[in-house]
């Protein structure tokens, strides 16, 4: 049940994390910089590979998830139902660097990411609207 969820408010979290970086939220100091990337890269391969999708990423860094969102927007209707089809194959499984896995799960771990990814951003700009400091990953600054 917890998957539904979360492929339901998978295109809100990442409309949220998109307004979040148009707004100018700094992700340089957090895991999201390295991690968002790589999710979105894995969440393609997923549709490319489990449900015959056609996504090709370009950009480097989190400009990845715009350049997503503009493809996934061309044909939202299409991957939305190649979304819902994974998520009801209980079967289906996929070649990843580390042997066969199965979609449904690397599809609902990619949703389950952009999920948290979401709600982190929000309480980042909650943070940053109320005046506080940066927060700096590793060394004190």
């Amino acid at each position: 049940m917890e998957a539904q969820a979360y492929y339901q408010q998978f295109e809100r979290n990442v409309r949220i994390i998109l307004d979040a970086l148009a707004a100018g939220l700094d992700l340089r100091t957090t895991a999201l910089e390295t991690s968002l990337p790589i999710e979105v890269y894995v969440l393609c391969e997923v549709l490319n590979q489990a449900a015959g999708e056609n996504f090709t990423l370009t950009a480097s860094g989190v400009a990845r998830l715009a350049e997503f969102q503009q493809q996934f927007m061309k044909h939202e209707g299409q991957t939305l139902a190649a979304m819902q089809h994974v998520l009801a194959d209980k079967r289906a499984t996929m070649r990843t660097p580390e042997g066969r896995v199965l979609a449904k799960e690397m599809l609902i771990r990619r949703l389950e990411f952009f999920n948290e990814a979401a709600r982190q951003v929000n309480v980042m700009r909650t943070q940053q609207s109320l005046g506080s400091p940066s927060q700096y990953v590793g060394e004190n600054k």
